[in-house]
């Protein structure tokens, strides 16, 4: 009798699955495929260099894993996905998505994004008139049927990071206010690797101020007492993540290359601010911000021994030769101050942009 119950125990547990969980098993055979072409994407290069007012194709390509063809022979559709990654890695803007012969773009990426298409199995992306705010990683997802996979792609840019204060002085921006002030002067906040790259070519700048991903840094490259402590090493310092409302803190902004003319503007005279302002008007231009002298100085070489208001309301000259009584020991932008606006005492840098 015990032998007998014992079969039918074996039985019971090689017996096939009950018929109302049929579609269940069925499903689950479909989709492992251990054995069959599983899609892979690639991205040719990982980092792309390029600069304001640009054009770029951030590379992408998709294959199946155990064939030579491109993937998208079956009966699936291709679906392919660009989105920028943000600093928390938990959200993602949305840039371009691409199915059949369905389009569609998004923010402030309309009608500068589009697939190249070199191939049937490219997936690259084409930017068109790069914006400073382009910069930064993004994610190539290409979809077909159950499969999918991802590229990321940074996109760096040619530029310039310069510290920046507003006239209230040292430590007077909480974030937003710092978002708002590199967007005055032609710029953008600077990224961490944006500070690093600018503190490895030897910015050195002892005033802590806020970074796009809302932490608080400030480049060291000749440590001493007031920054850090004169034994501690040179590298970027990190005060860590602040509230982003109430802390107050200077900022770091980063500008690339503008489509206009900087220049000193010729006069007879010194000038008031106002006077400044009206002189570029007349003469077909704006008085200058900073981010334009920043760039012209760093990616122009301009160079000019004349200090000169902005539109800010700072005086500042940049420096590409040091010489004496100009800026002896180091090429730079000098930063004369925040004069008396009533001042006569100074010229004017204007701005022309090109149409």
């Amino acid at each position: 009798m015990k032998t007998l119950l014992f079969l039918v125990l074996i039985s019971a547990c090689w017996a096939e699955p009950h018929p109302g969980n049929s579609s269940l098993e069925h499903e689950r055979i479909v989709h492992i495929q251990e054995n069959g072409p599983r899609l892979l994407v690639v991205a040719e290069q990982a980092k792309i260099f390029s600069h304001r007012g640009g054009n770029v194709t951030l590379p992408c390509k998709f294959y199946h894993e155990h064939t030579t063809s491109a993937a998208g022979s079956g009966t699936h559709k291709i679906r392919v996905k660009w989105t920028k990654l943000t600093y928390d890695y938990l959200k993602e803007v949305d840039v371009f998505v691409a199915m059949g012969h369905h389009r569609k773009s998004y923010g402030s990426y309309q009608g500068r994004v589009s697939l190249r298409e070199s191939s049937e199995n490219d997936a690259s992306l084409v930017i068109t008139n790069i914006r400073l705010e382009d910069y930064g990683r993004y994610k190539c997802e290409v979809i077909e049927g159950l499969e999918d996979d991802t590229a990321v792609v940074t996109l760096n840019l040619e530029g310039v990071v310069f510290p920046y204060s507003p006239r209230l002085g040292r430590y007077n921006l909480n974030f937003h206010e710092a978002q708002r002030a590199c967007a005055e002067q032609d710029s953008v906040m600077a990224s961490f690797d944006q500070l690093y790259d600018a503190w490895r070519s030897g910015l050195d700048w002892c005033n802590a101020g806020w970074l796009s991903d809302g932490s608080v840094q400030y480049p060291i490259t000749k440590p001493r007492e007031p920054c850090g402590g004169r034994n501690t090493v040179p590298g970027v310092r990190n005060y860590g993540f602040w509230d982003k409302d109430k802390s107050r803190y200077d900022v770091f902004c980063f500008t690339s290359n503008f489509n206009g003319r900087f220049y000193y503007l010729i006069h007879p005279t010194k000038l008031t601010y106002d006077e400044a302002v009206q002189a570029c008007l007349k003469d077909g231009s704006q008085i200058a911000k900073v981010g334009q002298i920043f760039a012209a100085w760093k990616l122009l070489g301009y160079d000019r021994c004349d200090a000169g208001w902005l539109a800010d309301g700072s005086v500042r000259y940049p420096i590409s030769r040091p010489r004496k009584r100009c800026s002896p020991s180091e090429a730079a932008v000098r930063f004369v101050g925040f004069p008396d606006k009533k001042h006569k005492l100074y010229g004017v840098y204007c701005f022309r942009a090109y149409n």
